[in-house]
């Protein structure tokens, strides 16, 4: 029977010592004939043999397409811990290209000549059958607690990871019926030599791996059938080994380029042809996800209408890109489903499925980096963007450019450096463009050049109903209004454009100060802020001393001028505020201030407590504020600077209304200590931020609005997206 499996063809080299070159070169001309595998040999005791591990590596460097396997690993020589963290790393290094082969071990008296104890047939089945799950343990990085083994690799709390790049499949050469039952419980793949088969070997060998996957609850179509051949034979033969027998990658032994040369020109074509052509007649579909995979699906969701369109980038609980995207910065997720759409029309497709469960959580995410934690959730639907990531350059005369909302800050800002040209986008470069674009955007640059909406002139708003709408100052101009400070509540953004600024060389700024007195720090910085000219934007942290240190207060940001005297005159009266305890001061762009920033995977863990607040002035609330850093019960307290060219805009001309707030408080903690404290903080408050805020109580909507606003924004809602589609981040309705 054919299981549906795409169809594989590989090369299977010895690893000779006599002329190391040559082997490479095979690799090589196998990834140029169009091969997708290459794989080799791995017999450590064989005196005239390369180390199979080291010449994949050199092989994957050599090579850019082709992935690699061992062709079977020689498990009793390869020890399962440590073998993981190899399989990990060289999938890593090769960019997802690496395959694991395993074999229980043969030529027993070669691996005993090696300092190995002889195991028992049965034996060695139960070493495989352990190592293959100890393997996939240290893959699974991001579990909590450490991993332990068994009988035949008694680890005790070994540390997980680093996971592979892919979800590495496992092949074990079986022969014998033990081996075949485990093939069908736990690995993979199958993968026997023709060689070593007789007549009849392959349908009984199925037929054992079918019955051990059935018992063992799982699909047989799980399971890839790979066959090491000869290549001598005909397509025919093959053809007939993939339709009737389920073969489904075909792996060419020998060292002959014309061998492989002739393989690759004559028969794989043919085969390709007329098995596509059987499954189109028969209508023959792929296996797709594993019973592992299916049986953590959550509930309420209808997995089987996911959109064809979103379906292949669909992301579920059992797959292994699940890690990768469940959490956000700082916040665990464990979301149902996670839809990434690559297009604009595929978003409108993935907004539909999100309409058809209107009982579910529904988070959309631009970078994941968002400190209130929406854009994940629990057992909901999150729609990623971040393939929709152009950046673009419309008209230099306006320096006008689009930029899709998956782009990361960072990016934007090293694709508008070339031109001198900047966008002011919050402090930390891998922030999505999206959610800080439909928020506020308070960075760098705001002083200066405002908040990030302020430079927006026109986006595309993908609606509710599906439909794409262009919204600027002209056209949909309510829509536009809402989209700049409340876009979370009308629609997704699906491109932005923005007027850049003129932005040159730069002064960045990180000094720390000795804040022993709180207080008097607190109210320096701020009465020093407001009074600075508008090119200086600078950011403080605020945290306790530990172990009778005093407390620190570490302030950075930008001076928006290229000229160092100048720079270090604007910080003069900063370095009057309190001992200085360290400082840097260095000459860069924009783009080198966002590059520090990480653009690995997200992993957050638990529920951070974010609680934000705008300030006019400093100066009242620093009392209270130093009251708060100073009881250690929030290990973060940040200032963000506004005001400025903020100030500028007039109240009512966007969603954001708190134009009057010379600062944005946020902390982190929790507890009644702490609640008292931001209790009084938050008396001198004049709004908030809900970006920087990680509550869920529908009253602070009212904070962050003003009631002109709040009505507006309303009106707004209840013309755009009436039955409330969007609705996890702070809705308005």
């Amino acid at each position: 029977m054919d299981y549906g499996h795409d169809l594989l063809f590989g090369t299977f080299l010895t690893p000779a010592a006599a002329n190391p070159p040559q082997v490479v070169q095979l690799t090589r001309l196998s990834e140029q004939l169009g091969y997708d595998l290459a794989t080799f040999q791995d017999h450590p005791y064989q005196p005239r043999f390369l180390d199979t591990w080291t010449l994949m590596s050199y092989a994957a460097a050599a090579t850019s397409t082709i992935a690699i396997a061992p062709n079977v690993t020689n498990l009793p020589l390869r020890p399962a811990p440590v073998l993981a963290r190899a399989a990990a790393s060289l999938d890593l290094l090769s960019g997802g290209r690496f395959r694991l082969g395993l074999g229980a071990g043969a030529f027993w008296d070669a691996i005993e000549a090696m300092g190995v104890p002889r195991l028992s047939p049965g034996e060695s089945v139960e070493a495989l059958s352990e190592a293959i799950d100890l393997i996939r343990e240290l893959w699974a990085e991001g579990e909590r607690g450490g991993v332990h083994g068994g009988e035949h690799y008694p680890v005790h709390g070994a540390k997980r990871g680093p996971a592979p790049a892919h979800d590495v499949p496992i092949w074990v050469g079986a022969y014998k019926p033990r081996m075949l039952r485990l093939t069908g419980r736990k690995a993979d793949g199958w993968l026997p030599s023709l060689s070593y088969l007789q007549p009849g070997d392959l349908a009984s060998g199925n037929a054992r791996i079918d019955d051990a996957a059935s018992g063992a609850g799982r699909a047989p179509a799980e399971i890839r059938r790979l066959l090491n051949i000869s290549g001598g034979e005909s397509a025919a033969q093959l053809i007939d080994f993939a339709l009737a027998d389920g073969m489904s990658a075909f792996i060419v032994g020998g060292d002959d380029p014309r061998l492989l040369q002739r393989f690759a020109v004559e028969i794989i074509p043919a085969v390709r042809e007329a098995v596509d052509a059987e499954r189109a007649r028969t209508g023959l579909a792929a296996p797709g996800r594993s019973a592992r995979a299916i049986a953590q699906r959550r509930d309420g969701i209808a997995y089987d209408d996911v959109p064809a369109s979103l379906r292949d980038d669909a992301v579920e609980p059992g797959d292994f890109a699940y890690r990768t995207v469940r959490s956000t910065y700082m916040r665990g997720g464990a979301p149902g489903i996670v839809l990434r759409p690559r297009t604009i029309g595929e978003v409108a497709d993935a907004v539909a499925f999100a309409r058809r469960h209107p009982e579910l959580p529904f988070g959309i995410r631009s970078g994941g980096h968002g400190i209130s934690g929406r854009s994940t959730n629990d057992g909901g639907i999150v729609v990623d963007l971040g393939a929709l990531s152009q950046i673009e350059v419309l008209d230099t005369e306006t320096r006008r450019v689009r930029i899709g909302p998956g782009a990361r800050w960072m990016q934007v800002a090293d694709a508008l450096a070339p031109h001198g040209w900047a966008i002011s986008s919050g402090d930390y470069g891998g922030v999505g463009v999206g959610g800080l674009a439909t928020a506020g955007g308070i960075g760098f640059l705001a002083r200066e050049h405002g908040l990030t909406i302020d430079r927006m002139v026109a986006a595309d708003v993908l609606l509710a109903d599906g439909s794409v709408v262009h919204a600027s100052a002209e056209e949909n101009a309510d829509l536009f209004w809402a989209v700049r400070g409340a876009g979370a509540n009308v629609g997704i953004v699906v491109a932005f454009e923005f007027e850049a600024s003129p932005v040159g060389d730069l002064g960045w700024v990180q000094l720390a100060f000795d804040a022993s007195d709180l207080t008097s720090f607190v109210r320096g910085f701020g009465a020093t802020m407001q009074a600075s000219p508008r090119d200086v934007t600078l950011f403080a942290i605020l945290a306790a001393g530990r172990g009778g240190q005093p407390p620190i207060a570490q302030v950075y940001g930008v001076v928006d001028n290229p000229d160092p005297d100048t720079i270090v005159a604007r910080l003069q009266p900063f370095a009057q505020l309190a001992p200085l305890v360290g400082q840097s001061v260095q000459l860069s762009n924009y783009a080198g201030v966002m590059a520090a920033a990480a653009d690995a995977a997200h992993d957050g863990q638990g529920e951070p407590r974010f609680r934000s607040g705008m300030l006019r002035d400093l100066d009242g609330a620093a009392e209270a504020i130093a009251a708060l850093v100073a009881s250690g019960t929030s290990p973060w307290f940040q200032i963000r600077s506004v005001g400025g060219a903020v100030a500028d805009v007039p109240a009512d001309a966007t969603a954001y209304a708190h134009r009057d707030a010379g600062f944005s408080v946020t902390a982190i903690g929790r507890g009644t200590t702490f609640d008292q404290l931001w209790h009084a903080v938050a008396t001198h408050f004049d709004g908030l931020y809900l970006s920087f805020d990680s509550r869920t109580d529908p009253a602070l909507v009212a904070e962050a609005f003003p009631p002109p606003t709040l009505a507006r924004l309303r009106e707004v809602k209840r013309r755009y997206d009436p039955e409330a589609v969007f609705r996890d981040n702070f809705p308005v309705a």
